[in-house]
């Protein structure tokens, strides 16, 4: 499978067949063309998640003298990172052409789960953790499972895991518990060396960056890594692309499908974690409604619905513009009321450039 960035060269006489005449030495074929740069940039997913960037950055900059504050940009950093973290594993799922409408409730069962077992069974704290991420994992593996078993929409497949887990998550903290929020662990064997690996946060100067920056960050890069410079990556392109022709040339679909779902569980753990060890308990009503939140930041970022197409890069800057937006709104003193009539339009606007920037970039 070709990159996106490859650049079409010229043919030479070189490469020239005979027929109605040989082609002199001088001569290139007009339907390749040499790509500029910016033709490279403007054939890239993220590119117009990139644009939207600058210009929600540009428009609160301006509106919110807050904003400008570099005290603040750890506080924008970590709401974008809040999203960030879990649109790295759906946006992969996407360019593999499923969706995961659980990923808001399987963060908090996660959190739950770890809070829940080490409370409840009087385990140290470390124990709780390797349990919730063998379960999220065990979710992720389940979902994917059940929708290469059945071969029903992962829209349904995924939309049931939601209200399993909702229920599950109040259901299992009020009959342990007594309460809709998990007992506090803060006491409990383990809990420091935890919080000392999910919840620290570093001061660079007047900015505080928090744990779940850092950890954004490196799963952004892995992501990119993997899906734009491995095998693996060729494969959920071809799965999310059609699944029946990458299966006829090799690629093992069933299993990429599976391992799409588990990176969700794990994007999952590592944010249960995070918000567990950084508020100290855990809310079971938590994460409603965030699912849409993470497959927007991934369309923002150039993902298509269909699969086939997109970038964790440009979901990372999906999250960004999430992640500027509210705060951004907050610091202009406007009605946050507003916010997500804000963030509709946002994605109707985004949708529209990616549209245009990709047939520019087939155009080419």
């Amino acid at each position: 499978m070709a990159s996106s960035e490859q650049v079409e060269r010229p043919v030479g006489a070189a490469g020239a067949t005979s027929g109605d005449g040989a082609a002199g030495a001088g001569d290139v074929d007009d339907r390749v063309t040499e790509r500029g740069r910016a033709g490279l940039l403007f054939s890239r997913p993220e590119a117009g998640a990139l644009v939207g960037a600058l210009a929600v950055a540009a428009l609160f900059l301006v509106v919110a003298p807050s904003f400008r504050d570099l005290a603040n940009l750890g506080t924008i950093l970590y709401a974008a990172a809040s999203i960030g973290i879990m649109a790295v594993g759906v946006s992969l799922l996407m360019v593999g052409g499923e969706f995961d409408l659980s990923t808001g409730v399987a963060a908090t069962a996660s959190g739950i789960t770890a809070a829940l077992t080490a409370w409840h069974l009087n385990l140290e704290v470390w124990v709780g953790v390797l349990i919730a991420l063998a379960f999220s994992l065990a979710v992720g593996a389940f979902n994917g499972w059940l929708l290469v078993r059945t071969g029903l929409p992962s829209f349904l497949v995924t939309l049931s895991t939601f209200f399993v887990l909702q229920g599950a998550n109040l259901a299992v903290t009020r009959l342990v518990g007594g309460e809709v929020s998990t007992p506090t662990i803060s006491d409990m064997e383990g809990y420091d060396a935890a919080r000392a690996v999910f919840a620290w946060s570093v001061e660079l100067g007047p900015v505080t960056i928090k744990a779940l920056v850092v950890y954004w960050l490196v799963l952004v890069v892995l992501g990119a890594v993997v899906l734009q410079r491995t095998r693996v990556g060729n494969w959920i392109f071809a799965v999310g692309g059609d699944a029946e022709a990458a299966r006829a040339v090799g690629v093992p679909v069933r299993a990429v499908k599976i391992g799409l779902f588990m990176a969700v569980g794990f994007c999952a753990w590592v944010l249960g974690m995070h918000l567990l060890f950084e508020y100290q308990v855990m809310q079971s009503g938590e994460g409603v409604g965030n699912e849409f939140i993470y497959i927007i930041a991934a369309v923002v970022g150039g993902c298509l619905l269909t699969g086939g197409y997109g970038s964790v890069v440009g979901a990372a800057l999906g999250a960004l513009v999430f992640g500027m937006t509210q705060m951004g709104i907050s610091y202009a003193g406007w009605n946050v009321d507003w916010f997500y009539t804000f963030l509709g339009v946002m994605l109707l606007l985004a949708t529209l450039v990616n549209l245009w920037v990709r047939r520019k970039a087939e155009a080419r």
